[in-house]
């Protein structure tokens, strides 16, 4: 079953001033949508969502990449995903699409990172926040990086629509000065190499 696209949409914020401020290297943000029809929609239950998952999730994941890749090139450091499903669907249909590696490993290949993609998936009407959680590619403890890109489509999800999404930072958060979980824990007498403690 091909994948039915109604748009997508490519969104750039450039940050020159973070609170008091002037942020001396600009940081930006980028985000990749796709807007498309909701292959379960109107089905009932269907207890295997892998046939859809398998056919959607590589092209998508190419898609939103190339889409990334065509702003930051080579500079992205962040990245997340995340799906919001129409008011018609399951959570698991938004998390189908984004929770497979048929999906994820399209971008996280793509940069050769280390860590796996934050992510957000909720149900909503058309106009729900859509929130991205990003983190550094090749380091989960990088506090930096922590990130959250915020918009909204205003006319999606429809109740047969699903959005997922890519983003990413090139930069990290603007006037970072939290420091990093490893010093952390080092400071709280945790090894930075087993913060568990397993």
């Amino acid at each position: 079953m091909p994948v039915e696209i109604r748009r997508t949409l490519t969104l750039v914020q450039t940050t020159f001033k973070e609170g008091f401020k002037e942020v001396a290297d600009p940081t930006k943000l980028v985000s990749a949508l796709a807007i498309i029809r909701n292959p379960w929609f109107g089905r009932g239950h269907v207890e295997d969502l892998g046939p859809e998952i398998r056919a959607a999730g590589p092209v998508l994941g190419q898609l939103l990449t190339d889409m990334i890749l065509a702003v930051t090139g080579d500079t992205l450091e962040g990245y997340g995903k995340a799906s919001i499903v129409g008011m018609g669907g399951e959570i698991e249909h938004a998390q189908g699409l984004t929770h497979t590696l048929w999906f994820g490993n399209k971008f996280r290949d793509a940069l050769k990172a280390k860590t796996y993609l934050a992510f957000t998936n909720t149900r909503g009407a058309a106009g729900t926040s859509l929130m991205i959680p990003l983190m550094d590619k090749d380091d989960a403890g990088r506090r930096s990086h922590y990130q959250t890109i915020h918009t909204t489509v205003p006319d999606a999800p429809a109740d047969d629509e699903i959005i997922i999404a890519l983003g990413a930072s090139v930069g990290g958060h603007p006037n970072h000065r939290i420091g990093d979980r490893y010093a952390d824990l080092r400071e709280m007498g945790h090894d930075p190499d087993n913060p568990a403690g397993v």
